[in-house]
């Protein structure tokens, strides 16, 4: 199902309509998981944590804490971001909250990742065909 924006919902502000259906996509729910993925690894410390807990498999909070020089309540925000994203799962294991990758693996970023590869690929080969047709229009003359 191929999507259109007709000059009706442009000149009206509107938005993508799928085609013969008349639904208009909220683009914000297509993306939820990676805004929160990408949000969750814009900061560094945040990275420096899901990094760890790669190489080590479980940590606590303290052990995540204390290289990072941060308090127990700032890095519990962090993981609390890095939850949302489900990048990273804890649970309480006696007086201590341990700490491991979540089910997030990534794949919704390396789609997205992919996908613009291949989108700036194609601009690319059509940059390709232009100037070589442009190339062959000169040769030519």
């Amino acid at each position: 199902m191929g999507l259109e924006v007709t000059a009706e919902r442009r000149a009206a502000g509107g938005g993508l309509r799928a085609a013969g259906v008349g639904v208009i996509l909220n683009h914000m729910v297509k993306y939820q998981q990676l805004d929160r993925t990408l949000a969750a690894l814009a900061d560094p410390t945040r990275r420096g944590v899901v990094e760890r807990l790669g190489r080590d498999g479980v940590a606590t909070v303290s052990e995540l804490a204390e290289p990072a020089g941060i308090s127990l309540t700032g890095m519990k925000k962090h993981i609390r971001v890095l939850e949302e994203a489900g990048l990273v799962a804890s649970e309480k294991v006696g007086r201590t909250r341990q700490c491991r990758l979540g089910p997030n693996r990534g794949e919704v970023l390396a789609a997205w990742i992919d996908d613009y590869r291949k989108t700036v690929e194609q601009r690319f080969e059509r940059l390709d065909a232009l100037l070589a047709k442009r190339k062959g229009e000169q040769d030519g003359r």
